[in-house]
């Protein structure tokens, strides 16, 4: 069966149905499976069927403006596209297209450590705000690296994942033989036969590889290894509040620490001078079972206030999801899968596809809940379902 052109998918869920058909299945796997039973990746987006939006009437809505300030930062819509490793294998051009479709967005993209174009060459793709996620490594003078170079690229702000402090146990990935880079044997190319666009993409194109740490060679060459055993080269368990502290003293703008689902853990991250937390449990692919990030959001903006800035990660597919979000606390949301899919789909075009389709349903939920304005989406404009 052919492919819908994209202008004729009509929303996220389409897109990733064409995603779903051009990938091979192990990559679709690893692009959409959770940890362990995927409880939490399941609950991650049943958590909005919980939440009813109230909407005002016979307010005028002919004009609408969804801007909004983050970190400093003016930004077109309430929408950033959060960080996700290992792009080019779903597109060979990966974190590039990814970067570009940010800019003409006209919001935020926040590298990952684990891209597979260096952050040199996302820097120069496209002339926008733009962050770096980094993890705290085992080597202490490689997260050292990393932080000098993105201070050289000129990213604005730095984002700490703190909730890989060992590797999950992801078992389609498992069951797949999932490696980083994918090993095309014979028996998979058989496998992928009923995937040639994607096949023919890999095939034609340098293999991707961890780019930012190309000269590690053990993590950054061709060599293919498991995803688990990959993890477990490079993060560090041991990993503290004063390991965050010593990287909020190495960097000079404004660090956003990401997997905060406890409210003492927000406070924490105020404590030692973070900027904003970014409430999310990794899109429900470490601890299965754990709270989704809507549950854990309106704790967390009670227990915090004004004293740091939320932005919300996880499950998010439709604007009135992010509409959620924001009357539950979040400044912001970030999407990861969401704008995955439309890279599967069709490159930069297919993330051009999706940001359109969320963007304008943002645009009109605001219109049909009575708000012209983010700052109108407050607390008293949602309800929780009762059952």
């Amino acid at each position: 069966m052919r492919d819908r052109p994209l202008t004729r998918q009509g929303n996220i869920w389409e897109i990733r149905e064409q995603a779903r058909r051009r990938l091979p299945p192990p990559l679709f796997d690893f692009l959409e499976g959770g940890g362990e039973d995927e409880w939490t990746l399941r609950r991650n987006v049943s958590a909005f069927d919980d939440w009813s939006l109230l909407p005002r009437t016979l307010v005028d809505v002919a004009e609408i403006d969804t801007t909004t300030t983050v970190l400093g930062h003016k930004i077109d819509w309430p929408v950033m596209l959060g960080p996700t490793g290992m792009s080019r294998v779903f597109h060979t051009d990966g974190e590039m297209a990814i970067a570009r479709a940010a800019a003409k967005a006209g919001t935020i993209y926040t590298l990952s450590t684990m891209s597979t174009y260096s952050m040199e060459e996302v820097a120069g793709a496209a002339k926008a705000p733009k962050w770096f996620q980094v993890y705290c490594l085992r080597d202490r003078e490689l997260t050292r690296d990393f932080l000098r170079r993105a201070k050289e690229g000129g990213y604005t702000g730095l984002v700490v994942t703190v909730d890989v402090p060992v590797p999950a146990n992801r078992e389609r990935d498992r069951r797949s033989g999932m490696t980083i880079p994918p090993k095309l044997t014979l028996a998979s190319t058989i496998k992928s036969a009923t995937r040639p666009g994607w096949v023919f993409d890999y095939l034609t194109n340098k293999a991707p590889v961890l780019a930012n740490v190309a000269h590690k060679t053990a993590v950054g060459s061709s060599e293919a290894v498991t995803l688990h055993d990959h993890v477990a080269r490079l993060f560090d368990p041991s990993v503290t509040w004063k390991d965050v502290e010593w990287m909020v003293g190495e960097w000079d703008g404004p660090l956003i620490i990401k997997g905060i689902l406890h409210p003492e853990d927000a406070k924490n991250a105020y404590a030692i001078g973070a900027k904003s937390v970014i409430v999310s449990n990794h899109g429900g692919r470490q601890l299965d079972g754990c709270t989704s990030s809507l549950d854990a959001l309106p704790r967390i903006a009670d227990a915090v206030g004004t004293d740091i800035e939320l932005l919300f990660d996880s499950g998010i597919r439709r604007g009135t999801h992010v509409l959620k979000a924001l009357a539950l606390g979040a400044k912001a949301c970030l999407i990861g899968r969401a704008y995955l899919y439309g890279l599967c789909a069709g490159g930069e075009a297919g993330i051009d596809r999706v940001l359109t389709l969320l963007r304008a349903e943002v645009r009109r939920d605001m219109a049909l809940m009575g708000t012209t304005r983010i700052a109108d989406v407050t607390r008293d404009r949602i309800a929780a379902l009762t059952r």
